[in-house]
């Protein structure tokens, strides 16, 4: 643990499935000595379900509203580093609410990688029973222009472990 202090209240980390939010976030969090939030372990904890079943009984439009409730809750902590889910990003007010709170980095994974990160992992409703390459690609296609859109810095993550990630974070974050 160092000496540093996050000059950005808060650090959101936004991408797709797989690319390494939480345990960057983790590893970021340490070197900063801040909170670390996972927005999907907290959408857990508070509704005593997992998001698997969340999205059974009230779809994804009521885990979307959940999603954003826990946002808004998070953005009264500070410092923290928030990973957000691969999804936040399609909300126009997480969009909003993460551009006026915080400095957001986009963790960049290829549909190659998401794949491969992905493929052991049962508890991703969106991949549930459908082919992770179709499925991981279109939402590329819609989410990847939101990722960038509220990106303040853009990380590629392929070949980089999460520590290079977190220093490299932590070189870009504003003075």
């Amino acid at each position: 643990m160092t000496d540093v202090v996050n000059p950005a209240p808060r650090i959101f980390l936004v991408g797709p499935m797989g690319a390494g939010k939480s345990t960057v976030g983790r590893a970021l969090a340490g070197e900063l000595a801040a909170s670390f939030y996972d927005s999907d372990r907290e959408i857990e904890l508070r509704a005593g379900a997992d998001i698997p079943w969340i999205f059974e009984i009230e779809g994804e439009s009521g885990f979307r509203e959940r999603e954003h409730r826990i946002l808004s809750s998070l953005c009264e902590e500070a410092p923290a580093v928030i990973a957000t889910g691969g999804g936040a990003v399609v909300t126009e007010a997480n969009r909003v609410l993460m551009a006026t709170s915080g400095f957001v980095v986009y963790l960049e994974a290829t549909v190659k990688e998401q794949v491969r990160r992905t493929k052991k992992d049962e508890k991703r409703p969106l991949l549930a029973g459908k082919n992770r390459q179709e499925v991981l690609s279109e939402l590329m296609k819609t989410r990847e222009p939101l990722y960038l859109e509220v990106a303040d810095l853009v990380l590629p993550t392929a070949g980089r472990n999460a520590r290079e990630l977190a220093q490299e974070i932590m070189e870009a974050l504003p003075a």
